[in-house]
């Protein structure tokens, strides 16, 4: 195995960890305050800082990572983690209910930190991985690898989710955190042991405009991503359990099919290479294979609002539960390409930081989500919500058809 590809894997192993206990956290908390009687407004804005801190945090962890190296900037994630875990378990019940979210926003606020610094140092991490693993198909070998990192993460968020379900279960709130923090120290001191320190470290940009001016095919990408999350989050954050549980499902129903439908969108995930044809110049198929699914998946939330509206015979969960399954394939898809357009997109030397910059608009698109998701739903009930994801995926459509078919068009 070479250098880079050994990287890779321990870089993705890393990943699974923290990926598994930050599914494993949103279930805890969405499910521990829906059981306390919060309205769905109050358990989306559980999350917003959550989001919001994402935002800041991978634009500057792109520039840190170049700075400082991308294992450093990894294990400062795992720490942020560990630390976010430590404060969310201090919560007391004999607390009031605004003290109490207050205390949930701002240690969610430190793990939307710690998970966006190291999703960008990871992501930032398969650019280098890839370059010091060179082969005669590098873009193919790189579309490869981003897909089964994406993909693999995504159903180890799934598990997750069920985790989380039974942690909850069997050791309540709080030793089911100090676990989770017990689970990533271990990865953390595998990562310090394992990875060069370095690696990935380059000369950084040195002022507000260098770091701010990139190329045409990295912000028009990073606008489409904004809406493709906000599209997602806008119903599947509190719409599609709050709906579920509304219509009858129990809690474990209900974690046990976020979990399976995680699982079913990472695999899917992985398995894009295989769908979407490549191109020697890993762009002149890629771009159009964008467009292609963005316009397919703006159509699914159309559909399943026409058939909750038909008041035919089918239950409207068991339609909310195909038609999720239709929209999760189209998704992985679409996130799984997205993917791989950011480092091909990106600058070989600076990648963390094109990285970084593309995964702060991902966290504002799940900011938009989350907040318009528990509005919405609120307001007007799932229709909305999935009438707010048809209009964001239109956006995100219109977007991907200015996107150049080469890295010189788009400097």
């Amino acid at each position: 195995m070479t250098p880079g590809a050994r990287n890779y894997a321990i870089v993705t192993a890393a990943y699974w960890g923290f990926t598994l206990t930050d599914g494993a956290l949103r279930m805890l908390v969405l499910l521990h305050f829906f059981h306390l009687g919060y309205s769905p407004f109050v358990l989306s804005f559980l999350f917003l800082l959550y989001e919001a801190a994402g935002i800041a945090a991978n634009f500057i962890g792109g520039w840190l990572a170049t700075r400082f190296g991308i294992t450093r900037m990894l294990t400062v994630g795992l720490s942020t983690q560990i630390l976010g875990f430590l404060i969310l378990s201090a919560l007391s019940p004999d607390w009031t209910a605004a003290a109490s979210v207050a205390w949930v926003v701002m240690a969610q606020g430190i793990c939307g930190v710690a998970k966006d610094l190291t999703k960008t140092a990871s992501k930032s991490a398969i650019k280098v991985a890839e370059r010091e693993a060179r082969a005669e198909d590098s873009e193919g070998r790189l579309f490869r690898w981003v897909a089964w990192f994406t993909g693999s993460k995504n159903a180890m968020k799934g598990l997750g989710f069920f985790l989380g379900g039974v942690l909850l279960q069997v050791l309540g709130f709080r030793l089911s955190l100090w676990l989770m923090a017990l689970m990533l120290a271990l990865v953390l001191v595998g990562v310090i042991h394992s990875l060069p320190p370095m690696m990935g470290k380059n000369k950084a940009s040195s002022s507000a405009r260098e770091l701010f001016g990139k190329s045409r095919g990295v912000n028009l990408l990073a606008a489409a991503r904004i809406f493709l999350f906000g599209a997602r989050d806008v119903w599947f954050v509190v719409g599609v359990p709050v709906f579920l549980y509304a219509n009858g499902w129990t809690f474990t129903m209900v974690g046990g099919f976020m979990a399976l439908w995680t699982i079913f969108y990472g695999l899917t995930q992985a398995a894009a290479p295989a769908i979407v044809r490549r191109s020697p110049d890993g762009l002149s198929a890629e771009v159009p294979a964008a467009r292609l699914w963005s316009a397919l998946l703006a159509l699914v939330p159309v559909l399943i609002i026409l058939a909750l509206a038909a008041n035919g015979p089918v239950r409207p969960d068991i339609i909310l539960v195909v038609g999720l399954a239709v929209f999760g394939a189209a998704f992985a898809v679409n996130s799984s390409v997205h993917s791989y357009l950011i480092l091909a997109y990106a600058g070989s030397e600076k990648a963390a930081e094109d990285v970084g910059f593309y995964y702060a608009a991902n966290a504002a698109g799940r900011f938009a989500g989350t907040l318009l998701s528990g509005l919405l739903y609120q307001w007007a009930g799932l229709t909305a919500c999935l009438a707010g994801s048809a209009l964001m995926l239109a956006a995100c459509f219109a977007t991907t058809l200015l996107l150049p078919l080469s890295p010189r068009d788009g400097s």
